[in-house]
């Protein structure tokens, strides 16, 4: 009963909360749109009208998050819906609430009074493959071996330097998450590494944080951030709702 497609009897989800049937927070939806809760039992979905257009686009996804974030000024908890989900209308919204209401009820039990804080760590050089030769003599004598001669090189010998630097990558990459971790789980209620972005990357991580515990997860931050030299850039964001600790299953 959820489609991508724009109709205007459908409705658009920003997000379920518990909260009162008919709440209204404005035209601050997609397009001006009139966000409000449509609920059932003692949960309720956010939405508003689907606009003309629906598209990926800077505008829209900006509004998307501005009322996710109105949401979470009020203190509610927040089960964010991801981009672009649109229901038939206010009767399949209460199927939706219905079918999934304790499921729903638990996952805003687990974030309730929390938010989720952003953390990616990167390797800040130029080039990378050269920083490992720098500070890997294994890596450096592989590659010593390879291209130190004159002959010319095989394919089997560019595979072999890029294993073995693609497996000194990954050592690095656990190695210092976890040492990371260790600093940031006293502070967090839960952890998420999600995959790195690009080659540079040393983590990503999601955070959930108490909302009461946002100064001492940032000073855990610039702690972790001691134990690394200049080679290394932390970047912490947030907060957001908390989309990496939040599984919804909206298909009927």
């Amino acid at each position: 009963m959820t489609t991508r497609a724009s109709t205007k009897a459908k409705l658009y989800l920003y997000a379920i909360v518990s909260g009162p049937n008919g709440q209204s927070f404005g035209p601050i939806g997609l397009d001006g749109g009139r966000v409000h809760a449509v609920a059932h039992g003692r949960l309720a979905a956010v939405v508003s009208e689907v606009p003309p257009r629906l598209r990926p686009e800077r505008r829209q996804l900006a509004a998307h998050q501005e009322v996710l974030r109105r949401l979470m000024r009020d203190e509610t908890a927040v089960l964010p819906v991801s981009f672009g989900v649109v229901a038939d209308g206010p009767a399949a919204i209460t199927k939706i609430l219905s079918r999934n209401q304790q499921a729903f009820l638990e996952q805003i039990r687990h974030v309730a009074g929390r938010v989720e804080m952003g953390l990616r760590v990167a390797w800040d050089v130029p080039n990378i493959f050269e920083y490992f030769v720098q500070t890997h003599p294994e890596l450096r004598a592989v590659r010593d071996r390879f291209f130190g001669g004159h002959r010319e090189l095989t394919q089997d010998d560019r595979i072999e330097v890029g294993r073995v630097f693609e497996r000194l990558l990954m050592e690095d990459r656990e190695a210092h998450t976890r040492e990371i971790e260790a600093i940031l789980t006293p502070h967090c209620a839960a952890i998420k590494r999600n995959n790195a972005r690009h080659e540079h990357e040393v983590a990503n991580l999601a955070c959930l944080v108490g909302r009461d515990a946002q100064e001492r997860f940032e000073a855990a931050v610039f702690e972790a951030a001691k134990l690394f030299d200049n080679s290394y850039a932390f970047d912490y964001n947030g907060p957001w709702a908390p989309h990496n600790f939040v599984e919804l299953t909206l298909e009927l």
